[in-house]
Protein backbone atom coordinates (compact mmCIF):
# COMPACT_ATOMS: atom_id res chain seq x y z
CA UNK A 1 0.00 0.00 0.00
CA UNK A 2 1.49 3.79 -0.42
CA UNK A 3 2.29 5.79 1.99
CA UNK A 4 0.63 8.67 -0.62
CA UNK A 5 -2.92 9.64 -0.66
CA UNK A 6 -5.10 8.34 -2.89
CA UNK A 7 -6.18 10.22 -5.99
CA UNK A 8 -9.68 9.83 -5.17
CA UNK A 9 -10.80 12.32 -7.39
CA UNK A 10 -11.09 11.11 -10.85
CA UNK A 11 -10.85 13.64 -14.00
CA UNK A 12 -14.07 11.60 -15.31
CA UNK A 13 -15.66 14.06 -12.72
CA UNK A 14 -15.12 17.54 -14.21
CA UNK A 15 -17.87 19.16 -15.25
CA UNK A 16 -17.94 20.14 -18.90
CA UNK A 17 -19.72 22.62 -18.71
CA UNK A 18 -17.23 25.13 -16.94
CA UNK A 19 -14.68 25.13 -19.58
CA UNK A 20 -15.21 27.88 -21.97
CA UNK A 21 -12.17 26.66 -23.58
CA UNK A 22 -13.39 24.34 -25.37
CA UNK A 23 -15.07 26.50 -27.82
CA UNK A 24 -11.76 27.88 -28.78
CA UNK A 25 -10.90 24.27 -29.34
CA UNK A 26 -13.30 24.00 -32.01
CA UNK A 27 -12.61 20.46 -34.54
CA UNK A 28 -9.12 20.80 -34.30
CA UNK A 29 -8.13 19.67 -30.63
CA UNK A 30 -10.06 16.85 -28.94
CA UNK A 31 -11.77 17.66 -25.37
CA UNK A 32 -10.57 14.54 -24.40
CA UNK A 33 -7.78 12.16 -24.33
CA UNK A 34 -7.60 8.24 -23.55
CA UNK A 35 -5.37 8.59 -20.44
CA UNK A 36 -4.90 4.67 -20.24
CA UNK A 37 -3.47 4.68 -24.03
CA UNK A 38 -1.00 2.67 -22.80
CA UNK A 39 -1.00 0.62 -19.77
CA UNK A 40 2.65 2.19 -18.23
CA UNK A 41 4.78 4.10 -19.65
CA UNK A 42 7.43 1.14 -20.17
CA UNK A 43 4.74 -0.22 -22.80
CA UNK A 44 4.82 2.84 -24.56
CA UNK A 45 9.01 3.28 -24.53
CA UNK A 46 9.40 -0.55 -25.86
CA UNK A 47 6.43 0.06 -28.44
CA UNK A 48 8.91 3.40 -30.17
CA UNK A 49 12.51 0.92 -29.24
CA UNK A 50 10.32 -1.67 -31.36
CA UNK A 51 9.15 0.46 -34.18
CA UNK A 52 11.86 3.01 -34.94
CA UNK A 53 14.63 0.07 -33.93
CA UNK A 54 17.16 1.51 -36.71
CA UNK A 55 16.54 5.25 -35.59
CA UNK A 56 19.11 7.18 -33.84
CA UNK A 57 17.70 7.71 -30.28
CA UNK A 58 20.35 9.92 -28.66
CA UNK A 59 23.38 11.61 -29.40
CA UNK A 60 25.89 12.70 -26.65
CA UNK A 61 29.48 14.02 -27.13
CA UNK A 62 31.33 11.50 -30.16
CA UNK A 63 28.36 8.80 -28.69
CA UNK A 64 25.37 7.64 -30.33
CA UNK A 65 22.77 4.71 -29.84
CA UNK A 66 19.85 3.87 -31.38
CA UNK A 67 16.84 2.82 -30.58
CA UNK A 68 17.40 -1.23 -30.83
CA UNK A 69 20.75 -0.44 -28.71
CA UNK A 70 18.69 1.45 -25.90
CA UNK A 71 16.41 -1.11 -25.99
CA UNK A 72 19.01 -3.77 -25.30
CA UNK A 73 21.17 -1.74 -22.82
CA UNK A 74 18.15 -1.09 -20.99
CA UNK A 75 17.30 -4.35 -20.67
CA UNK A 76 20.55 -5.46 -19.38
CA UNK A 77 20.34 -3.19 -17.06
CA UNK A 78 16.78 -4.28 -16.02
CA UNK A 79 18.15 -7.73 -16.01
CA UNK A 80 21.39 -7.01 -13.52
CA UNK A 81 18.64 -4.61 -11.33
CA UNK A 82 16.32 -7.70 -10.75
CA UNK A 83 19.09 -10.69 -10.72
CA UNK A 84 22.20 -8.97 -9.09
CA UNK A 85 20.57 -6.68 -6.54
CA UNK A 86 17.04 -7.93 -6.09
CA UNK A 87 15.13 -4.71 -7.17
CA UNK A 88 11.52 -5.74 -6.77
CA UNK A 89 9.04 -3.78 -7.77
CA UNK A 90 7.98 -0.56 -6.42
CA UNK A 91 11.80 -0.09 -4.82
CA UNK A 92 13.03 3.38 -5.16
CA UNK A 93 16.18 3.84 -6.72
CA UNK A 94 17.46 7.17 -7.19
CA UNK A 95 19.28 8.59 -10.47
CA UNK A 96 21.78 11.71 -10.26
CA UNK A 97 23.60 12.61 -13.33
CA UNK A 98 23.40 15.27 -15.88
CA UNK A 99 22.38 15.06 -19.59
CA UNK A 100 24.40 11.98 -20.45
CA UNK A 101 23.85 8.94 -22.52
CA UNK A 102 23.16 7.22 -18.97
CA UNK A 103 20.83 8.71 -18.24
CA UNK A 104 17.90 6.89 -20.47
CA UNK A 105 19.34 3.82 -20.42
CA UNK A 106 19.23 3.76 -16.21
CA UNK A 107 15.44 5.26 -16.39
CA UNK A 108 14.32 2.68 -19.02
CA UNK A 109 15.67 -0.22 -17.11
CA UNK A 110 14.73 1.24 -13.86
CA UNK A 111 11.03 1.45 -14.86
CA UNK A 112 11.31 -1.78 -16.56
CA UNK A 113 12.11 -3.77 -13.60
CA UNK A 114 8.96 -1.82 -12.27
CA UNK A 115 11.30 0.00 -9.64
CA UNK A 116 10.44 3.59 -8.77
CA UNK A 117 12.86 6.41 -10.31
CA UNK A 118 13.96 9.23 -7.64
CA UNK A 119 15.22 12.16 -9.73
CA UNK A 120 18.12 13.36 -7.79
CA UNK A 121 19.76 17.22 -9.09
CA UNK A 122 23.63 16.70 -9.47
CA UNK A 123 24.63 19.83 -8.14
CA UNK A 124 22.39 19.51 -4.61
CA UNK A 125 24.58 19.97 -1.54
CA UNK A 126 25.10 17.27 0.87
CA UNK A 127 22.20 18.78 3.02
CA UNK A 128 19.68 18.16 0.23
CA UNK A 129 20.71 14.87 -0.66
CA UNK A 130 20.87 13.08 2.62
CA UNK A 131 17.41 14.51 2.96
CA UNK A 132 16.00 12.81 -0.09
CA UNK A 133 17.60 9.44 0.03
CA UNK A 134 16.33 9.32 3.32
CA UNK A 135 12.90 10.55 2.77
CA UNK A 136 12.53 8.01 -0.43
CA UNK A 137 13.66 5.09 0.96
CA UNK A 138 16.49 4.94 -1.01
CA UNK A 139 18.90 1.93 -1.10
CA UNK A 140 20.23 1.95 -4.59
CA UNK A 141 21.45 4.71 -6.65
CA UNK A 142 23.08 5.21 -9.92
CA UNK A 143 25.30 8.80 -9.75
CA UNK A 144 27.63 10.17 -11.74
CA UNK A 145 31.57 10.29 -10.72
CA UNK A 146 31.59 14.00 -10.71
CA UNK A 147 28.76 14.20 -7.97
CA UNK A 148 29.89 11.41 -5.67
CA UNK A 149 32.04 13.37 -3.99
CA UNK A 150 28.90 14.69 -3.03
CA UNK A 151 27.06 11.16 -1.50
CA UNK A 152 30.70 10.38 0.16
CA UNK A 153 29.99 12.94 2.44
CA UNK A 154 26.66 11.80 3.72
CA UNK A 155 26.28 7.96 3.10
CA UNK A 156 26.91 6.71 6.73
CA UNK A 157 23.69 8.65 7.75
CA UNK A 158 21.56 6.83 4.71
CA UNK A 159 19.85 3.67 3.78
CA UNK A 160 21.66 3.42 0.72
CA UNK A 161 23.77 -0.05 0.46
CA UNK A 162 24.52 -0.26 -3.89
CA UNK A 163 26.20 2.36 -5.51
CA UNK A 164 26.79 2.59 -9.42
CA UNK A 165 29.05 4.85 -10.82
CA UNK A 166 28.79 6.14 -14.14
CA UNK A 167 31.53 7.68 -16.53
CA UNK A 168 30.25 10.24 -18.88
CA UNK A 169 30.57 7.74 -21.94
CA UNK A 170 28.91 4.96 -20.21
CA UNK A 171 26.33 3.20 -22.88
CA UNK A 172 28.47 4.71 -25.93
CA UNK A 173 31.67 3.50 -27.85
CA UNK A 174 33.91 6.13 -27.40
CA UNK A 175 35.27 6.24 -23.80
CA UNK A 176 35.13 9.90 -22.86
CA UNK A 177 37.29 12.08 -20.17
CA UNK A 178 35.49 11.69 -16.90
CA UNK A 179 36.59 12.94 -13.23
CA UNK A 180 37.04 9.65 -11.01
CA UNK A 181 34.86 8.08 -8.49
CA UNK A 182 35.53 10.11 -5.04
CA UNK A 183 37.88 7.94 -2.68
CA UNK A 184 35.51 8.05 0.44
CA UNK A 185 33.29 5.59 -1.69
CA UNK A 186 35.68 2.33 -2.00
CA UNK A 187 32.64 -0.10 -2.58
CA UNK A 188 30.80 0.86 -5.65
CA UNK A 189 29.81 -0.80 -9.22
CA UNK A 190 30.57 1.19 -12.42
CA UNK A 191 27.66 1.24 -14.67
CA UNK A 192 29.36 0.01 -17.60
CA UNK A 193 30.35 -2.76 -15.87
CA UNK A 194 26.49 -3.59 -14.54
CA UNK A 195 25.34 -3.45 -18.57
CA UNK A 196 28.03 -5.83 -19.42
CA UNK A 197 26.73 -8.03 -16.46
CA UNK A 198 23.04 -7.54 -17.29
CA UNK A 199 23.80 -8.84 -21.11
CA UNK A 200 23.75 -12.30 -19.99
CA UNK A 201 21.18 -12.44 -17.86
CA UNK A 202 17.62 -13.31 -18.57
CA UNK A 203 15.20 -10.36 -18.05
CA UNK A 204 11.80 -10.95 -16.13
CA UNK A 205 9.48 -8.73 -17.35
CA UNK A 206 6.81 -7.07 -14.97
CA UNK A 207 3.49 -6.14 -15.30
CA UNK A 208 2.67 -2.63 -14.64
CA UNK A 209 -0.35 -0.11 -14.28
CA UNK A 210 -1.59 3.02 -15.42
CA UNK A 211 -1.39 3.35 -10.79
CA UNK A 212 2.03 2.44 -10.53
CA UNK A 213 4.26 4.57 -9.42
CA UNK A 214 6.96 5.95 -11.45
CA UNK A 215 8.96 9.24 -10.30
CA UNK A 216 9.05 10.78 -7.05
CA UNK A 217 9.75 14.10 -8.52
CA UNK A 218 10.83 16.11 -5.59
CA UNK A 219 9.95 19.75 -5.62
CA UNK A 220 12.28 23.10 -5.23
CA UNK A 221 11.62 23.43 -1.46
CA UNK A 222 11.52 26.86 -1.52
CA UNK A 223 9.97 26.73 2.24
CA UNK A 224 11.20 24.05 4.31
CA UNK A 225 12.29 20.43 2.99
CA UNK A 226 11.44 19.33 -0.63
CA UNK A 227 8.68 17.15 -0.56
CA UNK A 228 8.23 14.06 -3.56
CA UNK A 229 5.18 14.48 -5.81
CA UNK A 230 4.29 10.81 -6.51
CA UNK A 231 3.98 10.81 -9.79
CA UNK A 232 2.11 7.43 -11.66
CA UNK A 233 2.79 5.62 -15.21
CA UNK A 234 -0.68 6.79 -15.79
CA UNK A 235 0.60 10.68 -14.81
CA UNK A 236 2.54 10.43 -17.28
CA UNK A 237 1.15 8.65 -19.99
CA UNK A 238 -2.12 11.53 -19.97
CA UNK A 239 0.28 14.56 -19.82
CA UNK A 240 1.51 12.36 -23.06
CA UNK A 241 -1.35 12.19 -24.77
CA UNK A 242 -2.57 15.70 -24.13
CA UNK A 243 0.65 16.98 -25.50
CA UNK A 244 0.24 15.29 -28.82
CA UNK A 245 -3.00 16.30 -29.13
CA UNK A 246 -2.12 19.86 -28.54
CA UNK A 247 0.98 20.03 -31.31
CA UNK A 248 0.75 17.04 -33.85
CA UNK A 249 2.27 18.85 -36.42
CA UNK A 250 5.56 19.03 -34.35
CA UNK A 251 5.69 15.53 -33.14
CA UNK A 252 5.83 13.09 -36.56
CA UNK A 253 6.46 9.75 -36.20
CA UNK A 254 10.33 9.20 -37.16
CA UNK A 255 11.15 12.70 -38.10
CA UNK A 256 11.66 14.99 -35.09
CA UNK A 257 15.04 16.00 -34.06
CA UNK A 258 15.24 17.81 -30.20
CA UNK A 259 18.12 19.15 -28.85
CA UNK A 260 17.28 18.74 -24.68
CA UNK A 261 19.63 21.40 -22.69
CA UNK A 262 17.07 21.64 -19.69
CA UNK A 263 18.18 18.84 -17.43
CA UNK A 264 16.31 15.16 -17.68
CA UNK A 265 16.11 15.03 -13.74
CA UNK A 266 13.60 17.94 -14.09
CA UNK A 267 9.95 17.48 -15.27
CA UNK A 268 9.60 19.16 -18.32
CA UNK A 269 12.38 18.16 -20.03
CA UNK A 270 11.73 14.45 -18.47
CA UNK A 271 8.47 14.33 -19.93
CA UNK A 272 8.43 16.48 -23.33
CA UNK A 273 11.41 16.32 -24.62
CA UNK A 274 12.71 12.43 -23.52
CA UNK A 275 9.27 10.88 -23.11
CA UNK A 276 6.96 12.67 -25.42
CA UNK A 277 9.43 12.47 -28.24
CA UNK A 278 11.11 9.29 -27.68
CA UNK A 279 7.78 7.77 -28.27
CA UNK A 280 7.41 8.90 -31.78
CA UNK A 281 10.95 8.05 -32.66
CA UNK A 282 12.91 11.31 -32.30
CA UNK A 283 16.35 11.84 -32.09
CA UNK A 284 17.13 13.34 -28.46
CA UNK A 285 20.81 15.78 -28.33
CA UNK A 286 21.71 15.69 -25.47
CA UNK A 287 23.71 18.51 -23.43
CA UNK A 288 25.02 17.84 -20.23
CA UNK A 289 25.94 21.51 -19.87
CA UNK A 290 24.32 24.06 -21.09
CA UNK A 291 25.92 26.33 -19.40
CA UNK A 292 28.62 25.63 -21.71
CA UNK A 293 27.60 28.15 -24.23
CA UNK A 294 30.08 27.34 -27.14
CA UNK A 295 29.61 24.09 -26.86
CA UNK A 296 25.81 24.16 -26.98
CA UNK A 297 25.81 26.12 -30.23
CA UNK A 298 28.13 23.34 -31.94
CA UNK A 299 25.03 20.61 -30.38
CA UNK A 300 22.72 22.73 -32.40
CA UNK A 301 24.79 23.41 -35.37
CA UNK A 302 25.48 19.56 -35.89
CA UNK A 303 21.78 18.51 -35.24
CA UNK A 304 19.79 20.22 -37.81
CA UNK A 305 17.03 20.47 -34.79
CA UNK A 306 12.97 20.69 -35.34
CA UNK A 307 12.42 20.99 -31.55
CA UNK A 308 13.99 23.14 -29.03
CA UNK A 309 12.40 23.46 -25.77
CA UNK A 310 13.99 25.96 -22.80
CA UNK A 311 13.36 28.82 -19.99
CA UNK A 312 12.99 32.09 -20.39
CA UNK A 313 16.66 32.58 -19.20
CA UNK A 314 17.96 30.00 -21.70
CA UNK A 315 16.60 31.57 -24.67
CA UNK A 316 17.83 34.84 -23.41
CA UNK A 317 21.46 33.72 -23.30
CA UNK A 318 20.92 32.13 -26.92
CA UNK A 319 19.76 35.47 -28.40
CA UNK A 320 22.56 37.33 -27.31
CA UNK A 321 25.00 34.94 -28.22
CA UNK A 322 27.45 35.99 -31.11
CA UNK A 323 27.73 32.89 -32.97
CA UNK A 324 23.84 31.87 -33.14
CA UNK A 325 23.21 32.66 -36.29
CA UNK A 326 25.29 29.97 -37.33
CA UNK A 327 22.91 27.72 -36.26
CA UNK A 328 20.52 26.42 -39.33
CA UNK A 329 16.69 26.82 -37.60
CA UNK A 330 15.62 26.02 -41.45
CA UNK A 331 13.78 22.94 -39.35
CA UNK A 332 12.27 24.21 -36.87
CA UNK A 333 9.43 23.68 -36.28
CA UNK A 334 8.04 23.67 -32.06
CA UNK A 335 10.06 26.37 -29.67
CA UNK A 336 8.98 25.97 -26.43
CA UNK A 337 9.09 27.61 -23.25
CA UNK A 338 8.25 27.42 -19.86
CA UNK A 339 9.42 26.70 -15.78
CA UNK A 340 9.09 30.40 -15.45
CA UNK A 341 7.52 33.38 -17.55
CA UNK A 342 8.56 33.99 -20.94
CA UNK A 343 9.35 37.25 -21.66
CA UNK A 344 7.75 39.02 -24.52
CA UNK A 345 10.99 40.95 -25.64
CA UNK A 346 12.78 37.12 -25.36
CA UNK A 347 10.48 36.05 -27.77
CA UNK A 348 10.68 38.31 -30.74
CA UNK A 349 14.10 38.47 -30.29
CA UNK A 350 14.31 35.07 -31.00
CA UNK A 351 11.49 35.00 -33.67
CA UNK A 352 13.82 37.65 -35.51
CA UNK A 353 16.90 34.62 -35.52
CA UNK A 354 14.24 31.25 -35.95
CA UNK A 355 11.72 32.51 -37.82
CA UNK A 356 9.65 30.90 -34.46
CA UNK A 357 7.92 32.34 -31.82
CA UNK A 358 8.28 30.46 -28.04
CA UNK A 359 5.25 28.87 -27.62
CA UNK A 360 4.54 29.01 -23.83
CA UNK A 361 2.93 26.31 -21.66
CA UNK A 362 2.38 26.18 -18.14
CA UNK A 363 2.69 23.56 -15.25
CA UNK A 364 4.21 22.19 -12.24
CA UNK A 365 6.13 18.76 -10.82
CA UNK A 366 3.04 17.81 -9.52
CA UNK A 367 0.89 17.68 -12.24
CA UNK A 368 3.48 16.11 -14.49
CA UNK A 369 4.14 18.96 -15.61
CA UNK A 370 1.89 20.52 -18.36
CA UNK A 371 -1.77 22.05 -17.73
CA UNK A 372 -2.24 24.50 -20.24
CA UNK A 373 0.32 25.44 -23.26
CA UNK A 374 -0.48 27.62 -26.68
CA UNK A 375 -1.87 24.71 -29.07
CA UNK A 376 -0.77 24.54 -32.55
CA UNK A 377 -3.23 27.03 -33.64
CA UNK A 378 -1.57 29.96 -32.34
CA UNK A 379 1.11 31.53 -34.43
CA UNK A 380 2.00 34.28 -32.58
CA UNK A 381 3.21 34.83 -29.21
CA UNK A 382 0.80 35.94 -27.10
CA UNK A 383 1.29 36.71 -23.00
CA UNK A 384 -0.28 33.87 -22.04
CA UNK A 385 0.19 30.27 -21.13
CA UNK A 386 -2.64 29.09 -23.35
CA UNK A 387 -5.47 26.76 -23.10
CA UNK A 388 -5.87 24.08 -20.43
CA UNK A 389 -4.81 20.74 -21.53
CA UNK A 390 -7.97 18.34 -22.98
CA UNK A 391 -9.13 15.96 -20.04
CA UNK A 392 -7.84 18.84 -17.46
CA UNK A 393 -10.26 21.30 -15.48
CA UNK A 394 -8.72 24.62 -14.35
CA UNK A 395 -10.21 27.23 -11.82
CA UNK A 396 -9.80 29.89 -10.35
CA UNK A 397 -10.12 30.98 -6.76
CA UNK A 398 -9.90 33.62 -4.21
CA UNK A 399 -8.58 33.70 -0.61
CA UNK A 400 -11.69 32.04 1.08
CA UNK A 401 -11.68 29.57 -1.85
CA UNK A 402 -14.70 30.55 -3.70
CA UNK A 403 -14.11 30.47 -7.61
CA UNK A 404 -13.54 33.56 -8.95
CA UNK A 405 -15.67 35.14 -12.02
CA UNK A 406 -13.70 35.60 -15.54
CA UNK A 407 -11.54 38.02 -16.02
CA UNK A 408 -10.95 38.32 -12.18
CA UNK A 409 -7.73 36.33 -11.03
CA UNK A 410 -7.04 34.14 -8.37
CA UNK A 411 -5.36 30.38 -7.49
CA UNK A 412 -4.59 28.34 -10.13
CA UNK A 413 -6.18 25.18 -9.25
CA UNK A 414 -6.25 21.87 -11.71
CA UNK A 415 -8.10 18.22 -11.82
CA UNK A 416 -7.02 15.94 -14.66
CA UNK A 417 -5.36 12.53 -15.04
CA UNK A 418 -1.49 14.27 -15.12
CA UNK A 419 -2.30 15.58 -11.63
CA UNK A 420 -0.20 13.52 -8.88
CA UNK A 421 -2.09 11.37 -6.28
CA UNK A 422 -0.17 13.20 -3.74
CA UNK A 423 3.42 13.90 -1.92
CA UNK A 424 5.19 10.87 -0.47
CA UNK A 425 4.69 10.49 2.95
CA UNK A 426 3.59 13.58 3.78
CA UNK A 427 -0.03 12.89 5.31
CA UNK A 428 -0.71 16.65 6.25
CA UNK A 429 0.78 18.54 3.13
CA UNK A 430 -1.72 16.40 1.31
CA UNK A 431 -4.63 17.67 3.51
CA UNK A 432 -3.59 20.95 2.34
CA UNK A 433 -3.00 20.63 -1.01
CA UNK A 434 -5.99 19.82 -2.95
CA UNK A 435 -9.35 21.80 -2.75
CA UNK A 436 -11.95 19.66 -0.71
CA UNK A 437 -14.04 18.90 -4.05
CA UNK A 438 -10.27 17.62 -5.66
CA UNK A 439 -8.60 20.26 -7.41
CA UNK A 440 -4.77 20.44 -7.05
CA UNK A 441 -3.85 23.89 -5.25
CA UNK A 442 -1.26 25.29 -7.73
CA UNK A 443 -0.14 28.50 -5.62
CA UNK A 444 0.23 30.68 -8.59
CA UNK A 445 -1.97 33.18 -9.73
CA UNK A 446 -3.88 33.22 -12.86
CA UNK A 447 -6.64 34.81 -15.24
CA UNK A 448 -8.10 33.26 -17.59
CA UNK A 449 -9.70 35.55 -20.69
CA UNK A 450 -12.72 35.11 -22.66
CA UNK A 451 -11.46 32.61 -25.28
CA UNK A 452 -9.99 30.44 -22.19
CA UNK A 453 -6.49 31.34 -22.82
CA UNK A 454 -4.61 31.37 -19.16
CA UNK A 455 -2.16 34.04 -18.32
CA UNK A 456 0.29 33.71 -15.31
CA UNK A 457 -0.12 36.92 -13.24
CA UNK A 458 2.82 35.15 -10.29
CA UNK A 459 3.23 33.29 -7.49
CA UNK A 460 1.45 33.89 -4.39
CA UNK A 461 4.37 34.41 -2.40
CA UNK A 462 6.57 36.85 -4.50
CA UNK A 463 3.38 38.98 -4.97
CA UNK A 464 4.18 42.63 -3.52
CA UNK A 465 1.67 44.86 -1.48
CA UNK A 466 1.78 48.78 -2.13
CA UNK A 467 -0.08 50.80 -0.07
CA UNK A 468 -2.79 48.19 -0.05
CA UNK A 469 -2.02 47.07 -3.93
CA UNK A 470 -1.18 44.33 -5.66
CA UNK A 471 1.63 44.08 -7.83
CA UNK A 472 3.18 41.31 -9.80
CA UNK A 473 7.04 41.13 -10.29
CA UNK A 474 6.58 39.41 -13.46
CA UNK A 475 4.15 41.86 -14.87
CA UNK A 476 7.30 44.36 -13.88
CA UNK A 477 10.12 42.54 -15.35
CA UNK A 478 8.39 41.98 -18.74
CA UNK A 479 8.69 46.14 -19.07
CA UNK A 480 12.12 46.40 -17.78
CA UNK A 481 13.43 43.46 -20.19
CA UNK A 482 11.60 45.79 -23.28
CA UNK A 483 14.54 48.84 -22.38
CA UNK A 484 17.53 48.31 -25.09
CA UNK A 485 20.16 46.94 -22.85
CA UNK A 486 18.46 45.08 -20.88
CA UNK A 487 19.72 41.70 -20.38
CA UNK A 488 17.68 40.09 -18.05
CA UNK A 489 16.08 41.72 -14.69
CA UNK A 490 13.94 40.50 -11.14
CA UNK A 491 12.03 42.81 -8.38
CA UNK A 492 11.64 41.61 -5.04
CA UNK A 493 9.39 43.22 -2.35
CA UNK A 494 11.28 45.11 0.48
CA UNK A 495 9.78 46.76 3.90
CA UNK A 496 8.82 50.21 3.44
CA UNK A 497 7.90 52.21 6.29
CA UNK A 498 5.31 54.36 4.31
CA UNK A 499 3.89 52.13 1.51
CA UNK A 500 4.72 48.92 3.74
CA UNK A 501 6.66 47.41 0.98
CA UNK A 502 8.14 48.78 -2.16
CA UNK A 503 9.56 47.20 -4.86
CA UNK A 504 13.55 46.60 -5.49
CA UNK A 505 14.42 46.02 -8.95
CA UNK A 506 17.70 43.95 -10.10
CA UNK A 507 18.89 44.53 -13.34
CA UNK A 508 21.88 43.11 -15.15
CA UNK A 509 23.01 45.14 -18.38
CA UNK A 510 24.38 43.78 -22.36
CA UNK A 511 27.92 44.36 -22.46
CA UNK A 512 28.94 48.35 -23.41
CA UNK A 513 25.35 49.53 -22.49
CA UNK A 514 25.13 52.96 -20.94
CA UNK A 515 22.11 52.67 -18.66
CA UNK A 516 21.10 54.36 -15.50
CA UNK A 517 18.55 54.48 -12.55
CA UNK A 518 16.64 57.33 -13.89
CA UNK A 519 16.46 55.51 -17.56
CA UNK A 520 15.47 52.36 -15.91
CA UNK A 521 12.19 54.14 -14.00
CA UNK A 522 11.40 56.78 -16.84
CA UNK A 523 10.52 53.83 -18.88
CA UNK A 524 8.15 52.26 -16.24
CA UNK A 525 6.63 55.68 -15.46
CA UNK A 526 5.61 55.04 -19.09
CA UNK A 527 4.44 52.04 -18.91
CA UNK A 528 3.31 51.15 -15.01
CA UNK A 529 0.94 52.97 -12.79
CA UNK A 530 2.74 54.97 -10.09
CA UNK A 531 2.58 52.20 -6.91
CA UNK A 532 4.36 49.52 -9.52
CA UNK A 533 7.24 51.77 -10.30
CA UNK A 534 10.69 50.44 -9.01
CA UNK A 535 11.62 52.37 -5.87
CA UNK A 536 15.31 50.95 -5.66
CA UNK A 537 17.14 49.96 -9.06
CA UNK A 538 20.41 47.94 -8.17
CA UNK A 539 22.64 47.04 -11.33
CA UNK A 540 24.18 43.69 -10.95
CA UNK A 541 26.27 41.09 -12.96
CA UNK A 542 23.76 38.02 -12.72
CA UNK A 543 21.18 37.08 -11.24
CA UNK A 544 20.88 34.20 -9.12
CA UNK A 545 19.26 30.68 -10.83
CA UNK A 546 18.36 27.36 -10.17
CA UNK A 547 20.06 25.10 -12.39
CA UNK A 548 17.35 25.02 -14.92
CA UNK A 549 17.47 28.11 -15.44
CA UNK A 550 14.73 30.17 -13.24
CA UNK A 551 15.22 33.10 -10.94
CA UNK A 552 15.78 32.65 -7.47
CA UNK A 553 14.07 35.73 -6.24
CA UNK A 554 14.58 33.91 -2.72
CA UNK A 555 18.42 34.55 -3.09
CA UNK A 556 17.68 37.89 -3.66
CA UNK A 557 15.69 38.39 -0.86
CA UNK A 558 18.91 37.48 1.41
CA UNK A 559 20.86 40.19 0.12
CA UNK A 560 18.37 43.39 1.02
Amino acid sequence: MSPCVPNTHSFKKITMTTKHWLATYGDLIPAEIDPKAYPSVAHMMEQAMAQFADRVAFHSFSNAITYAETDRLSRAFAAYLQSNLGVKKGDRIAVMMPNLLAFPIAMLGIIRAGAIQVNVNPLYTPRELEHQLNDAGVEVIVIFNGSTPTLASVIDRTKVRTIICVAVGDGGVQVIDSPPVDAGLPNFVRFCDALLLGESIAFTPVALESDDLLFLQYTGGTTGLSKGAALSHGNLVANTEQFKAFMPAALRPGQEVVVTALPLYHIFALMVNFITYFSVGATNWLVANPRDADQMIDTMKKSHLTVFVGVNTLYAGLVSHPRIMEVDFSNLRLSAGGGAAVIPATSAKWREITNDFIREGYGLTETSPVLSFNPAMVNEFSGTTGLPMPSTDIKLIDVNGCEVAQGLSGEICAKGPQVMRGYWNQVEANKTAFTPDGYFKTGDVGVFDEKGYLKIVDRMKDMIIVSGFNVYPNEIEAVVSGIPGVLECACIGVSDEKTGEAVSLFVVKDKGTVLTRDDVVGHCRKELTGYKIPKFVTFVDGLPKSTVGKILRRSLRKTT
